[in-house]
């Protein structure tokens, strides 16, 4: 049995509660990671209902450093990115407050193990004295890429400041990679892609793919119906101030649900999530339209859904919301990049629409009844079968602590858990 050891934990949002993507990964990680080491976390509360969980995170952990992100600070921080030719991304995420507090922590004594949520917040343990302590790096997805495709939707200046950061944060990327022990991606597509565009680093790259609680977010429990017995819902849910969001429902409510309720006029769009944009409440005054904003449990909506349409336009890495959906046996309907990186065959587990008539068409056959039931079933089948944290977890302790072989496998990012000795 190992000692157990000091590991330092950098995450770009607060990880609880995890209503969120990224926060149900980094907040899986934390809850695993705090039984097995001593957890120093280091994070950015950027929204201020959140304050109030942090003693949640304080008993978990044996040292805590919360730092306020006050989004007009951020947006000057990033602004001197475009100054002095760096990445804007990192820059938002400045603080001499939380580096004075990592910098007493390698002072005093440096943590054995160290992991970095985004690169984001990597130049926080980039110096040089930073390199005694192994350092692994969570991707998540390639937010380069996200950025290059963000520049393909928007007129210019935007255009310009997103194709700059793609190329300024790639480089960025490849730096962390290469000063890293370790880095990971939330599945295999992303950990082979950035094989391709940091090759230097490819034989360091893993995944380490997200779960579902399954017994959480489950079809048996009784929810109490947040429709009213109001039946042909159609919910999308999320964070409604993340643009690819905004872009889906926009999308959504003004192109494809009228078309939809040409042939169900019952039909209607609930859009559940918090801090809706201003994009996002105007679509409220459309016929058939409901913005909810933040709820206390996304359960009932889910649950009381006909069905969970997906049309993102953009998108990396895993949605955990098509997962979620898939947990609660609901039959979703998503755009191929809203399935990227997730195992699924599509129109048996989902129905998957390639084309704008084609997910209208699609929506409106499931309405009518015209579907297999099964689609739902098979969604949670799946999802029991793959998707289950404690395999994810294990794996990600194994890779911070090198308990694996040198290379993933070149083809589907797995690890092979096989031990071959500790640093």
């Amino acid at each position: 049995m190992r000692p157990v050891r000091d590991l330092l934990f950098l995450v770009h949002r607060i990880p609880y509660p995890p209503d969120k993507g990224d926060k149900i990964r980094s907040w899986n990680f934390l809850s695993y990671l705090s039984e097995r080491y001593r957890v120093h976390l280091g994070c950015f509360v950027d929204d201020p209902h959140d304050w109030r969980h942090r003693h949640e995170l304080m008993e978990r952990c044996t040292s805590c450093y919360f730092a306020r992100l006050r989004r007009f600070t951020a947006a000057l921080n990033s602004a001197t990115g475009l100054m002095d030719g760096a990445a804007l991304t990192p820059r938002r995420y400045r603080s001499p407050g939380l580096r004075e507090w990592v910098d007493g922590l390698f002072a005093r004594r440096p943590p054995d193990r160290v992991l970095v949520f985004s690169s984001a917040l990597a130049s926080y343990v980039m110096a040089p004295r930073h390199g005694v302590t192994r350092r692994i790096i969570d991707f998540v997805d390639i937010d380069s890429d996200k950025w290059r495709q963000y520049a393909t939707t928007k007129s210019w200046p935007a255009s310009w400041v997103y194709r700059r950061e793609s190329r300024k944060l790639l480089d960025f990327e490849r730096r962390v990679a290469a000063a890293f022990d370790v880095s990971l991606f939330v599945s295999a597509n992303e950990a082979a892609l950035f094989r391709t565009i940091a090759p230097e680093s490819a034989h360091k790259v893993f995944h380490v793919g997200n779960g579902v609680d399954s017994e959480y977010f489950s079809p048996e429990r009784r929810y109490e119906d947040p429709f009213g017995g109001q039946e042909d819902i159609l919910v999308f849910t999320g964070a409604m101030d993340y643009w690819p969001n905004v872009d889906a429902v926009c999308w959504i409510a003004n192109y494809a649900l009228p078309r939809i309720r040409d042939k169900v006029p019952a039909a209607r769009l609930v859009i559940v999530g918090s801090n809706p944009s201003s994009a996002v409440r105007r679509l409220a005054r459309l016929p058939g339209v409901t913005v909810t904003g933040r709820v206390a449990d996304v359960r009932p909506y889910l649950a009381h859904a006909a069905a969970v349409v997906v049309p993102l336009r953009v998108s990396r890495g895993v949605q955990n919301k098509v997962l979620e959906a898939m947990a609660m046996a609901r039959s979703v309907i998503a755009t191929p990049c809203a399935l990227e990186g997730i195992t699924v065959d599509p129109g048996h587990d989902v129905v998957m629409a390639t084309a704008d008539d084609a997910f209208v068409a699609e929506t409106t056959e499931i309405l009518l009844g015209n579907k297999p039931h099964a689609i739902g079933t098979n969604a949670r089948a799946r999802v029991l079968d793959d998707y289950r944290w404690p395999a994810s977890l294990a794996r990600l302790e194994a890779l911070i602590e090198g308990d694996v072989a040198d290379k993933d496998d070149a083809r589907t990012g797995s690890v092979r858990l096989q031990a071959v000795g500790k640093p």
